[in-house]
């Protein structure tokens, strides 16, 4: 597990494979009843965005042992990854249920965050980072507290937070992403850059890579951006060389920064694994980008069915809705997405102002 935590952290995917070796070397010496190993894998399998494994496994550790806690976190994190938030919100009860500390109260967080719920979820959080009990929990609260403040359009609280988790565990690339974007929102551009380079040194995953990349290409610097976009075609064509499923920012960079039909076929292959909302929104943007609205605004509203607070979302249905014409919609979707956060993206939030500006001027 500790290997798990790992790889996630410093997104060293060689770590995973320490980490299987050491879970089924578990499960050969103890071949039933090893709830321990079995929700291990269930982590491990999720970690890899492999949900289905990671559910078969999580399901296998509430039958060895229904009272175990983290075996049912394992199984809600699988069902919330597979589009069966009925079944994860039951299951996030039943962790909480069966001990309230702060991953238990994180999940919770997390599922009224999906409804909609902010306030419930900013609640929960900090009752999560009460509960923590070391600086990694502490810092992982920090992270999502921040987070819910930016994407509620408040930076400057978010700027705090994660400059208190960043006290509490220094260079987490987590807590940098977050305070970078803050950054952002707040026009402190220098100290942005730093601090998504600081993030990208220590873990170069892709939103990193994509978001310091879009926020130099809101500075006009093309050349800096597209450095960072070459290290993010260089970990897709890994990623198509091993044979792995892409992930929501590699669909949305290739919708926006190489093929939308390629985006499309990247799209459906992760639905199909992971029919999760944010799977949908960027299944949404690439059929968009593939002049392909009618099919995108499904996607779209799927989306947001469950009442998610997303600027972003909004944004991506508003363009759609605007390119079939339906400009009552799209107007009603940038308000949105402005008034949820008005910084939501470096680039996307202006051009949101300018559609919004374009359609009352049409009106």
């Amino acid at each position: 597990m500790a290997y798990v935590q790992q790889a996630r952290s410093t997104a060293d995917a060689a770590t995973y494979a320490r980490a299987e070796t050491a879970l089924r070397k578990s499960l050969a010496l103890q071949p039933a009843d090893n709830f321990a190993a079995e929700t291990g894998m269930g982590a491990l399998e999720a970690a890899r965005h492999r949900f289905a494994q990671a559910l078969t496994w999580a399901r296998r550790a509430t039958a060895s042992n229904p009272y175990s806690a983290p075996a049912q976190g394992v199984l809600a994190d699988a069902l919330t990854q597979l589009g069966r938030y009925e079944d994860s919100y039951a299951a996030v009860q039943r962790m909480t249920d069966l001990r309230p500390d702060s991953s238990a109260l994180a999940r919770a967080s997390y599922s009224w965050e999906l409804r909609g719920d902010t306030k419930r979820a900013r609640d929960l959080m900090s009752r999560s980072l009460q509960a923590a009990g070391t600086p990694a929990e502490k810092a992982f609260a920090l992270t999502h507290l921040a987070t819910l403040a930016l994407e509620s359009g408040h930076p400057r609280t978010a700027l705090g937070l994660a400059g208190s988790g960043l006290t509490a565990l220094p260079g987490d690339a987590a807590l940098l992403e977050a305070r970078a974007r803050a950054h952002t929102a707040l026009g402190h551009h220098e100290q942005a850059v730093t601090d998504f380079t600081a993030a990208i040194a220590a873990a170069p995953l892709p939103q990193y890579l994509l978001g310091l990349g879009d926020l130099q290409t809101s500075l006009g610097h093309p050349e800096r951006a597209e450095q960072q976009y070459d290290v993010l075609r260089a970990q897709e064509k890994l990623r198509e060389a091993t044979g792995g499923v892409a992930d929501v920012d590699g669909i949305l960079f290739e919708a926006d920064h190489g093929d939308p039909g390629t985006a499309v076929t990247m799209g459906r292959a992760a639905l199909r694994l992971r029919p999760f909302i944010a799977v949908h929104d960027a299944m949404a943007w690439a059929l968009h980008r593939a002049g392909r609205d009618t099919e995108a605004i499904a996607q779209a509203d799927l989306a947001l069915a469950q009442g998610t607070v997303s600027a972003p979302f909004h944004y991506h249905r508003a363009l759609i809705n605007e390119a079939l014409g339906r400009t009552g919609a799209a107007r009603t979707d940038l308000g949105r997405a402005l008034d949820t956060d008005p910084h939501f993206h470096p680039v996307d939030a202006p051009r949101a102002r300018a559609a919004l500006s374009r359609i009352e001027a049409a009106r």
